[in-house]
């Protein structure tokens, strides 16, 4: 499709409805990150498990799903692989985040805050997150480009961006 001449998706008048979503980020970010154990096996590798074995034994993800998605996090660029042999085995990998897997980290910060507030156990979340500088724990927060604190969905409105193009 081609953008309608004329007008420009940030001064487009109109509803969401007139624009089309292909080639929408948050569909091509679900299509990497949107299977629930690809989302567990970054997890590990932010709270420094990186050994296959670890992983496994901590999370429960069956064999083959684990190798899967492992794969498919250094096929991704999110993670790559380091290689490491124990005295007397052979040769094995640990999982490094990559910069691009490091990019992931405020979205987990916010799934475990939504998590903790809808989904906690009595005795409360199992994983904090602290600033290793004082130990305060750490949140995510929106703000805009100029620096606007965005409390609630309703401080944001969608507009089409630069690659948007009208519905036919």
């Amino acid at each position: 499709m081609t953008a309608v001449t004329g007008t420009t998706p940030d001064s487009a008048p109109g509803s969401a409805a007139d624009w089309t979503v292909d080639g929408c980020t948050i569909g091509g970010a679900m299509a990497v990150l949107g299977e629930k154990w690809t989302v567990v096996v970054c997890r590990e590798v932010f709270t420094g498990v990186r050994r296959f074995d670890d992983m496994r034994a901590r999370t429960g993800i069956p064999r083959q799903v684990l190798a899967n998605r492992l794969a498919r996090l250094v096929e991704q660029g999110i993670l790559r692989r380091e290689p490491y042999r124990e005295p007397g085995a052979r040769e094995r990998h640990e999982y490094r985040l990559t910069d691009k897997g490091l990019e992931l980290w405020p979205i987990l910060v916010a799934l475990r805050e939504w998590g903790d507030r809808h989904l906690a156990g009595p005795d409360g979340p199992p994983l904090r997150t602290v600033h290793r500088g004082c130990e305060a724990e750490v949140h995510a927060e929106l703000h805009c480009a100029a620096g606007h604190r965005l409390d609630t969905p309703r401080d944001v409105v969608p507009r089409p961006g630069p690659g948007a193009r009208r519905r036919r």
